[in-house]
């Protein structure tokens, strides 16, 4: 048998579990607990319980105390060595004097509906035994208006209320004044929409009233019935008899928050679809109500605790309700047990395992010491040999493999168009961005009804203008439904019309003001895309030291430690674009061990930072600098001739590997340009007979799209990568690279001819056009760079400044904090996923912005080499900066705090080049010695095999062999940099991403710098800052 968790946990075989009796009437066999709990109490000539075991008594009705939760929690306490459990059988609770209950130590009894609380009031009075939850206080948890005066005096945020009290006899002699849209109770007015509950929390019939502006009526809240748990009504009037709590509508995003505490030092959260929605209850693939994971603010994580404290119940459950930036207690429902979570369950049986012991071992004389031994640490070993706690990772990652981006342009006049225009405030800015459901069905509806009207025209223009509606209509019809994250539509108010690029056009030029539409879709992220971003945030936990025991056995657990108590503050913040959410969503399941769908992780876990310019760029505003590089590049590119030496200085003054490598491939851009196009013809014409063939009419491809949506995007490039001018219009090339890295990926199996001839040329294109458009020389690159990231970097020295400042966190309590140094202390993580152009961005504000001078800093110099050949930032790019502190120096010492930063490139290219550029590993200084690996674990790896010592050779993990046959088995006392040689592993072995169908591997990251200190780092963010500002006032771009 295993060893214990903690000391005092059970080293036998069998948990000593009963169902309590008087006497001896029932008989039955000690043995394991079964999950149906039906176990007696021994006879006399059985093995009893040893003796000095404390007795925990469950005294509640059976379909609680034979509930799923209960059980697996049961099954976990009676592991304690000196515990018994012993469950009072329903019908003595009900038909049994309490002298004549079973006899227990310690009581963990709740009401629930037909439960005789008085009857375990006195029983309680008459044993005296420790009570996990208070019972008197169990009286006031049933009175709705007892739980609101009790939060109040406590200070807890609540919505504002008023409380109507009836008398039954006399139902009209009240204080409640009912208008159309509001109700005046007491003397306080509550507007529609409004909430009005019963006072007996027994009662589930909440009601919430609409306002006639939106329709009336009410929507009548219930407990769970089926799929149900509320039904609209058109009733408007509240009810008239019955006393109630009025309260205000509170605007949440459309879910409620519930906190399960375990103590006043832990709290699980999660939640679920607000019933008030359309009263649906989503249910997953086994029926169960789904729940959305959370993280809990620190005013949350005080206000769990002031409510396990205020209504002395140790298990407690309470509902959470966040809006305008607060959060509020709307409900307490006193003992209440997460669904479904086994983490939960570990974690809820130690607790109260250890409050047990801790209360009671001492009279009972029982050996038992409070388990505040942690296994070893793991230390984090620097360049310098010193130990450090790993206080901050900041990680700036660009989102995961996704469908082609598509892009429509129009201009356009009519009424309809400048009504909606205004309707939404576009006149305000001169633009605006719709993207919600109800927006872009008015704009097909309008598009419809155009359409409409020119069907009985037939002139050239018009002809032209009625090709780009029906794109649009087509567009904004597909799916059939408007999801709002993967197509959005954007005007920009143009004064005197859109210029014209020649004298022809000229002439036919309107006057007057239009609008420009842009349609955007595609874009979307692919199911290899959200493996991506699900593996490497599973494999991201392996920056974090620790975690042995419950959840060892991966490397990268002792994060799930850090989750599961106060000690992680993680926060994660997405751009506004679809792709972008769902990969952060994504990495948040794997970073988590999450389980379910996307969109719950994405509604509670994502923050939108589409604020500010944090993580967002608008490509249709570009700074003056950007024009200016843009028509630089499309002149060198529109040449005729081989590249010149001059063609290099101007286009590679930083004499970037890969960029000069791209040029030599191209050599004449206007004959690469000829061959591309011929081969996009190609392309064309072999997916026009493919759809001729009828063995191909339903032929799938990848993520649902077919021959005809194919055909549609490469017949659009085709269209306009060749003007009618007979030039190349350059900015076409990475969205050729783009459809063409796709269809050689996702759509192999076509076999259609010389796609990898058309990747081949595309990439050596896009790798000279896409970096370049971020700015040519130093100056320019810097000055792109600062238009779109200021807001970061700002928000970057913000996240690495507050890390060693004394912040109000609610810590956790050090017994529970096994596993992990200071357990005052915890680490902050943000995580922030954006598009290429931030990657793009930071990266040249770190290379060029005067981080480092490579003339005296070797270890600079080579990573300054390794980013001039690495050719593209693909999807799954990341910049990582970690952040050290050594407690063994002052606090005023600059060698206290210790910065690395860290690179990876993302997913693998299309074929795994031999001359893939190389770095020096991660942390190399701190992994030139081999590491043994210690087996030291808890029982849930007992049949985990040793593995051999493990060289960690000073050399790039980017290319793997397959066959080292490693076993991830981490173990707490071990060189931390193994950590991350797992990681390496990880991602580029079979059992990471190449073991999913066409999901390439992704690079692991790469040291560039492991000798920084904060107040180096923090002066260079400090001047980047400040030559932002300055370049910020004399950009046209202005935004910031």
């Amino acid at each position: 048998m295993s060893e214990p968790n903690s000391p005092g946990e059970s080293q036998r075989g069998a948990p000593r579990f009963f169902v309590g009796c008087e006497d001896d009437e029932s008989e039955g066999q000690e043995g394991s607990m079964r999950t149906d709990m039906e176990l007696y109490e021994d006879d006399e000539e059985a093995d009893s319980p040893p003796e000095r075991q404390i007795v925990v008594g469950i005294c509640c009705m059976m379909k609680k105390s034979k509930s799923k939760p209960m059980t697996q929690i049961l099954e976990r306490l009676c592991r304690f060595e000196y515990i018994t459990v012993v469950i009072f059988p329903e019908d003595v609770i009900l038909n049994e004097p309490v002298d004549k209950w079973p006899l227990c130590d310690c009581l963990i009894s709740f009401h629930s509906k037909g439960f005789p609380l008085d009857k375990a009031v006195s029983y309680a009075k008459l044993r005296n035994p420790l009570l996990i939850n208070d019972l008197n206080m169990q009286y006031f948890i049933q009175d709705r208006r007892e739980v609101y005066r009790i939060l109040q005096e406590e200070g807890i945020d609540l919505p504002r209320y008023a409380v109507l009290n009836r008398d039954p006899d006399k139902p009209d002699e009240c204080n409640l004044v009912e208008g159309e849209d509001h109700v005046e109770v007491n003397g306080e007015v509550f507007p529609k929409p409004f909430v009005e509950k019963p006072v007996c929390a027994e009662d589930h019939n909440v009601y919430i009233y609409y306002p006639t502006s939106a329709g009336g009526g009410s929507q009548r809240l219930f407990r769970k019935i089926g799929s149900r748990s509320s039904v609209y009504s058109p009733e408007s009037s509240v009810r008239k008899t019955g006393s109630y709590i009025y309260e205000e509508f509170m605007p949440t995003d459309g879910t409620d928050v519930k906190v399960y505490t375990v103590g006043p030092d832990y709290a699980h959260a999660e939640a679920r679809k607000s019933p008030a929605l359309d009263g649906k209850v989503e249910r997953d693939s086994e029926g169960k109500e789904i729940r959305y994971p959370v993280m809990l603010s620190a005013m949350e994580k005080l206000v769990a605790r002031k409510v396990c404290l205020a209504f002395k119940q140790t298990v407690c459950g309470f509902d959470l309700l966040r809006a305008n930036g607060h959060s509020y207690v709307c409900d307490v429902n006193g003992f209440s047990f997460v669904k479904n979570s086994m983490k939960y369950y570990d974690d809820c049986a130690k607790i109260l395992g250890n409050i047990v012991m801790r209360e009671l071992a001492p009279q009972f004389q029982i050996p038992w010491s409070i388990p505040t031994e942690a296994e070893d640490i793991p230390i984090v070993p620097t360049t310098s040999g010193t130990m450090m706690e790993l206080r901050c990772v900041i990680a700036v990652i660009r989102h995961g493999d996704r469908t082609p981006k598509q892009k429509m342009k129009m201009e356009v006049r009519n009424p309809m168009f400048f009504d909606l225009f205004e309707k939404y405030g576009g006149y305000k800015t001169g633009k605006l961005k719709l993207k919600k459901p109800k927006q872009l069905q008015e704009v097909l509806d309008i598009t419809r009804q155009l359409l409409a009207e020119l069907g009985q025209h037939n002139d050239c223009e018009i002809e032209e203008k009625k090709s780009k509606l029906e794109q649009l209509k087509t567009v904004l019809e597909m799916y059939g439904h408007f999801s709002g994250i993967n197509r959005k539509v954007q005007l920009t108010y143009l004064p005197h019309g859109q210029p014209k690029t020649s004298s022809e056009e000229e002439d036919s030029r309107k006057e007057g003001p239009s609008l420009l539409l842009v349609l955007k879709w595609g874009g979307e992220l692919t199911p290899a895309g959200r493996v991506q971003a699900e593996e490497l945030g599973r494999a991201f936990r392996c920056m974090y030291p620790g975690g042995q025991g419950d959840y060892a056995g991966f490397p990268g657990c002792g994060l799930l430690r850090l989750h599961s108590t106060y000690r992680h503050d993680l926060k994660i913040y997405a751009s506004d674009e679809g792709r972008v959410q769902m990969t952060a969503a994504a990495f948040a399941k794997g970073l988590l061990a999450l389980e379910g769908e996307l969109t719950p992780i994405l509604v509670q876990m994502v923050k939108s930072a589409n604020m500010n310019g944090l993580l967002d760029s608008d490509s249709d505003s570009l700074s003056s600098c950007q024009h200016r590089v843009k028509a630089r590049l499309h002149e060198i590119m529109q040449k005729d001739e081989d590249f010149t030496e001059e063609d290099y200085d101007r286009l590679a003054p930083t004499c970037s590997a890969s960029l000069v490598n791209s040029m030599r491939i191209v050599q004449n851009p206007v004959n690469t340009c000829d061959m591309v196009y011929a081969l996009i013809q190609s392309l064309t014409s072999q997916i026009r007979k493919r759809m001729e063939d009828p063995k191909s009419a339903d032929l799938q491809l990848y993520h649902s799209e077919t021959l005809e949506l194919m055909l549609q995007r490469w017949s659009k490039l085709e269209r306009d990568f060749r003007m009618k001018s007979g030039r190349y219009d350059i900015s076409k090339i990475p969205d050729i690279y783009d459809c063409v890295k796709y269809d050689v990926i996702h759509n192999s199996t076509l076999g259609l001819e010389d796609t990898l001839e058309l990747f081949r040329l595309s990439r050596a294109l896009a790798d000279i056009v896409i970096p370049q458009e971020y700015g040519i020389n130093q100056a320019e690159k810097l000055d792109i760079a600062y238009a779109y990231c200021l807001p970061l970097i700002r928000k970057i020295q913000l996240d690495l400044q507050r890390t060693h400042e004394d912040e109000s966190v609610n810590k956790l309590h050090p017994l529970y904090s096994r596993g992990v140094l200071s357990p005052g202390r915890h680490v902050r993580t943000r995580l922030y996923f954006t598009s290429e152009s931030h990657v793009h961005s930071l990266l040249s504000i770190f290379r060029y912005g005067g981080l480092l001078d490579v003339s005296n800093d070797q270890q600079w110099k080579r990573a300054m080499d390794y980013l001039s050949a690495v050719s593209e930032l693909n999807y799954m790019t990341q910049i990582v900066i970690m952040l050290y502190e050594d407690n063994n120096k002052d606090l005023t010492s600059e060698e206290r705090f210790h910065v690395e930063l860290h690179f990876s490139p993302g997913v693998k290219g299309v074929e795994e080049e031999e001359n893939a550029p190389t770095g020096f590993g991660f942390r190399p200084a701190s992994a030139e010695v081999a590491v043994a690996i210690d087996l030291s674990r808890d029982e849930t790896d007992r049949a985990v095999p040793l593995s051999e010592p493990i060289s960690i050779q000073r050399r790039s993990p980017l290319i793997r062999n397959r066959k080292t046959g490693l076993n991830p088995v981490l173990s707490t006392g071990g060189n931390y940099s193994l950590l991350m040689y797992l990681w390496a592993w990880f991602l580029s072995s079979a059992a990471g991403f190449e073991g999913c169908s066409m999901v390439p591997s992704i690079y692991p990251l790469e040291t560039l710098h492991n000798c920084l200190s904060l107040k180096q780092v923090n002066k260079f963010l400090t001047a980047v800052c400040e030559s932002a500002g300055d370049a910020h006032s004399r950009t046209t771009r202005g935004k910031k």
